[in-house]
């Protein structure tokens, strides 16, 4: 089956810019998503680490349909305690101050770029990790360092150096004088789920503290529990300056935001950054009820479920698979050369299992916290089957 969906470009309105899977889910129950011909699928991805609770939870479900009958959408120009509930909440979980609510995880990557250039004034270069993901409008895309994201599209926004990820000597190479901002993914996502040596955070964490620097930490992806912590960067224990934050936070209806600490915050007076639709009383009714579920139990339970998943791929595998990495409910399965993970993730999709890659070779799994060990088990035989 082609991966790209079979109706003519030439009588789509849509815009080709996506290789879609041939498949539409027009439901979707706990784990379970439904194709239009009523196939159950078994969903592994969550649609990239956003329906963390699966899907038609009733408690997210229940505080949206509450807030749709009082009222969608004022501005923010008035009052909100929706937003102010939220934020105390995130402020405490991050042991940072304040909290901006925007639409997605590149709008809150480009508000903490104007951040750490508002309160750095003549400093103005951010130093980002190769293989970086922070989003594809022209500032979060040049802070990605990524070749494939910048081609066509110069010139990039200036101001970025890159270093490559795990490398904290490369850190220190690239540093100037005009550097104002380290900005990184705690485990990147997009490039394959890697995750860096350890004690790499608090490195940074100790030479920004020496150079006077912001650390940005880019949890739109690790955050809201994924990993088995509510913040990816927890399990150094390092502070951030700067955390900015989506996908998961509102289980699927649009919402971002930026932590930050007074310090790099004072500097963002009215009229220095804004949104018309971010942190709307829908997203918001939703994501306090998403942070109210996710407790202790829950984030030991991601662990756990993330080692179940690791261990039973491990337990099948020899030669087909080259490692397997991740932390929590955020897994990487790297295949043996020659093996392409788009036929794979094909295959799986066709036997239902959502799935989805990062790069040639990884298969990427994002599962919901809901996940059970005995559909852990049946996808890992089912992978078996198929690569085998």
């Amino acid at each position: 089956m082609s991966n790209q969906l079979n109706n003519n470009e030439n009588t789509s309105a849509l815009l080709q810019n996506y290789s879609r899977f041939n498949v539409e889910f027009v439901k979707g129950n706990g784990f379970n998503l439904y194709d239009k011909d009523g196939k159950e699928y078994v969903d592994f991805l969550c649609g990239i680490a956003v329906t963390d609770f699966g899907h038609n939870h009733p408690e997210i479900k229940k505080a949206v349909l509450d807030q749709i009958d009082k009222i969608w959408h004022t501005s923010n120009l008035f009052q909100s305690s929706l937003q102010e509930e939220l934020a105390k909440k995130l402020a405490k979980k991050a042991n940072l101050d304040t909290v901006f609510f925007c639409n997605t995880g590149t709008e809150a990557n480009e508000a903490a770029i104007k951040f750490a250039r508002k309160w750095g004034k003549e400093r103005t270069t951010i130093i980002t990790a190769l293989g970086g993901f922070h989003g594809r409008t022209f500032g979060s895309m040049s802070a990605s360092g990524q070749y494939k994201l910048w081609e066509g599209f110069h010139p990039l926004l200036p101001g970025f150096k890159y270093a490559p990820f795990g490398d904290f000597e490369a850190i220190e190479y690239a540093y100037s004088p005009d550097v104002v901002a380290i900005m990184l993914e705690p485990i990147q996502g997009e490039s394959g789920v890697n995750i860096p040596p350890a004690g790499y955070l608090k490195q940074i964490r100790e030479f920004c503290d020496r150079h006077n620097l912001l650390l940005i930490v880019d949890e739109v992806q690790t955050g809201m529990g994924r990993t088995g912590k509510f913040f990816a960067h927890q399990w150094e224990e390092v502070q951030p300056d700067i955390i900015t934050m989506a996908k998961g936070i509102a289980n699927g209806i649009p919402l971002g935001a930026v932590i930050s600490s007074q310090k790099a915050s004072v500097q963002m007076t009215p009229g220095s950054h804004g949104t018309t639709f971010g942190g709307n009383p829908l997203a918001l009714a939703a994501a306090n009820c998403v942070i109210d579920l996710i407790d202790e139990e829950i984030l030991e339970s991601n662990f756990k479920l993330g080692e179940k998943i690791k261990n039973s791929v491990e337990l099948l595998y020899t030669d087909k698979i080259k490692a397997i990495r991740g932390r929590g409910l955020m897994i990487g399965i790297e295949l043996a050369e020659g093996i392409k993970s788009k036929d794979i993730a094909q295959k799986l999709l066709d036997n239902g299992y959502v799935v989805c890659t990062a790069g040639e070779s990884v298969i990427r799994l994002l599962p919901p916290y809901i996940i059970t060990e005995k559909e852990i088990v049946n996808f890992a035989l089912k992978l078996k089957e198929i690569i085998e």
